[in-house]
């Protein structure tokens, strides 16, 4: 059920981007946010994947697999956190479920559909590279809100640990897919 005022998913989209707190708290209230957190993540693979094609570096087949893997690496990516951040590293006040987790880290992606101008030439590099470390830091705080976290250290933690095992699954992933296209 959607959280009473909530807000349309491009307003979510933007108050996640702005890394607005109160909009990760609502998302990851609103248990009906769940498709418009696996919306956002469906857009930002397509923003990398066009990016990605006019630098040259994948193809239409490519770009495909790429939303299939970001979709499911999402999902992975939220299990992830959601072990490490509950399991290994809570704080005394940590409550959270998966589903709190995804939709606060598929709306982290937000800023991720700004990759689409890294096609522009000459500066196209450096805007996919910003756009990358902003999408890191809201992941932080995403994380940090999902989990009741008080420490923003302990979430980068989290973000850190969980990035070499999700690094590894996604390495195979594309290694596994990437020789079927």
């Amino acid at each position: 059920m959607a959280t009473q005022g909530a807000h349309s998913m491009v307003d979510r989209m933007i108050g996640a981007s702005r890394l607005d707190v109160h909009i990760f708290e609502e998302v990851e209230a609103d248990t009906s946010a769940t498709r418009q957190a696996l919306s956002v993540v469906f857009l930002v693979a397509l923003a990398t994947g066009i990016a990605s094609i006019s630098m040259g570096t994948v193809g239409l087949p490519g770009v495909l697999v790429g939303v299939v893997v970001a979709v499911a690496g999402w999902a992975i990516w939220a299990w992830i956190v959601y072990f490490i951040g509950t399991k290994i590293l809570p704080e005394h006040e940590t409550h959270a479920d998966w589903g709190q987790l995804a939709r606060s880290l598929g709306f982290a992606q937000s800023p991720g559909v700004l990759r689409i101008f890294g096609i522009v030439p000459v500066v196209g590099n450096i805007i996919f590279l910003v756009v990358s470390v902003w999408m890191l830091v809201s992941m932080v705080i995403a994380v940090r809100q999902a989990l009741d976290y008080t420490s923003t250290l302990r979430a980068i933690g989290v973000v850190l640990l969980g990035f070499i095992p999700y690094v590894i699954l996604m390495s195979i992933a594309f290694a596994v897919l990437g020789s079927e296209v």
